[in-house]
């Protein structure tokens, strides 16, 4: 029986959220989902090396590429109307263009499995993270592989751009998130070292804040440059974190874990936190600031039994640029 995925409306009045349709037509489990730019196709893509394009309003069946990679998928982006790239456990990278069906661009670059992809405004440069440590660089406009960072420590999870495209961060399997520079891509910028198991997910939420999935179940809400660890935005109790996505407008955040639920955060108030460059030395070994209370739907406090949180590791730049 093939992996179900399902499309939901979801609210946040009690009993509100609903099933619209679901679909069986992966063979087995289905690694990453993601919304065209117009948001009418559903593109999906599963461990059994398949590719579909779904219509969003009916879970009809558009397009596949069934054998589309030579190992498991992991990872999809919508990069413009009619392309898009995929990555694999292999560390392959595919662009595609639906109107030709097929590929316009193959790398074999990494050494390990990409997990996260990432684009530029233009579409033109398209930014990969991979397992391997290192971050990737190819040229969709040109069709060529450009470069790969040296490699960090530990597994590179995500890859997000922020300050209106000048600076790129990834988050680590270590729990660091690595900065680099709009074109200095071959080495780090700078660091910040959370307490975190790993960065195991990541999104932005404004030019200057992300939030991040780890693996103790905490998605946090980070300041990037200076780098602040701002608080906690909610919890999947004891539960890894899979995925972060954030609805349009940035004022809900939803999380999906182990424990098999989604959940929705607002996030509303970030927009309007302001990071001075300066600050007076705290004493470590504070509680880790919950920024708010319930979830956005009137959900039950999760933040009771959060524990001591320090803003960075000894010996990191917190505040270079």
């Amino acid at each position: 029986m093939g992996a179900v995925k399902g499309l939901f409306s979801y609210s946040c009045a009690p009993g509100d959220t609903r099933e619209l349709w679901s679909s069986g037509h992966h063979l087995k489990s289905c690694r990453d989902v993601a919304f065209s730019l117009d948001g009418h196709k559903l593109f999906t893509v599963s461990k059994d090396k398949s590719i579909q394009v779904l219509t969003v309003e009916a879970g009809c069946l558009e397009t596949r590429f069934s054998k589309a990679h030579s190992s498991a998928l992991n990872c999809v982006l919508p990069v413009t109307e009619h392309v898009f790239a995929t990555g694999d456990e292999g560390g392959a990278l595919k662009v595609w263009d639906l109107r030709k069906g097929a590929t316009v661009l193959e790398a074999q670059e990494h050494e390990e499995y990409i997990s996260a992809m990432a684009v530029d405004a233009n579409g033109k440069l398209l930014l990969t993270a991979s397992g391997d440590g290192t971050l990737g660089v190819f040229n969709i406009k040109r069709r060529r592989f450009e470069l790969l960072s040296e490699p960090q420590n530990g597994d590179l999870t995500s890859v997000v751009l922020l300050k209106r495209g000048k600076k790129v961060a990834c988050g680590s399997s270590e729990g660091t998130i690595y900065l680099f520079n709009w074109d200095g891509f071959g080495a780090t910028s700078d660091r910040f070292a959370l307490r975190a198991e790993s960065v195991d997910c990541m999104v932005p939420i404004t030019e200057n804040i992300v939030c991040t999935g780890s693996l103790d179940g905490v998605i946090r809400a980070v300041n990037v440059l200076p780098n602040r660890v701002l608080g906690c935005v909610g919890q999947h109790t004891g539960e890894p974190i899979e995925q972060l996505a954030v609805a349009p407008g940035g004022r809900l955040l939803a999380s999906c874990a182990h424990d098999q639920k989604v959940k929705f955060w607002d996030t509303s108030a970030l927009a309007a936190i302001v990071v001075d460059d300066y600050r007076k030395k705290k004493k470590r070994g504070g509680p880790l600031r919950a920024l708010s209370s319930k979830a956005a739907g009137g959900g039950q406090d999760f933040f009771a039994d959060l524990r001591d949180e320090p803003e960075a590791a000894p010996g990191d730049s917190g505040d270079s640029d």
